[in-house]
């Protein structure tokens, strides 16, 4: 499983000349221009995906569904995640990320799925899963998923609203890149 922290996360945007500030019209534009779709499944991130992509005007044409399954209760309701990842590895696992990301494009159609699941602080972590840890799952027709996301370096010091930022640009990159292996 690839492994990035928010300083990868920055380099990889750099790399490939992106702004983290208008990266989502990226993401709209491309899905537009291939005719894709995206869906999300949001946990830490509360939304903030689903948020960012339907800031964008034009975005109903590739976006249709966004659930925020903050209770296990709706992860496994809603996206079908087994009670048993849960009850085993938890929440916050590389399992329960790609199980709600292949949950959430099951229910909407999408042609590429992301979800977020993660401890985005400043309490609540701990030495096995600590703050800024977060799985990301991608679900597209051919493959199913997780990235680790380690953003809880010194850079984001803990802060909830930037490792929450940080998840969901590693996530719109996820798609944009996505949407060029499709």
């Amino acid at each position: 499983m690839v492994t990035l922290t928010d300083i990868d996360i920055i380099q990889l945007l750099r790399k490939n000349n992106l702004n983290p500030d208008t990266l989502q019209e990226d993401v709209v534009s491309k899905l537009r221009e291939l005719g894709l779709k995206v869906a999300t499944a949001e946990s830490c991130t509360g939304g903030l995906i689903s948020e960012r992509i339907t800031r964008v005007s034009g975005s109903s044409e590739v976006f249709d569904c966004g659930v925020c399954s903050y209770a296990n209760e709706i992860k496994t309701k809603v996206l079908g995640v087994s009670e048993e990842t849960l009850t085993v590895l938890g929440a916050v696992s590389a399992e329960t990320a790609i199980q709600m990301a292949e949950g959430v494009k099951k229910l909407s159609g999408a042609d590429i799925a992301v979800s977020t699941t993660g401890i985005a602080g400043p309490t609540g972590g701990t030495a096995e899963k600590p703050v800024g840890l977060v799985f990301m799952g991608v679900c597209t027709k051919d493959k199913a998923y997780a990235i680790k996301l380690l953003l809880g370096g010194a850079n984001s010091q803990n802060n909830r609203a930037t490792i929450r930022r940080a998840a969901s640009d590693a996530a719109l990159f996820t798609v944009l890149s996505e949407c060029h292996s499709l």
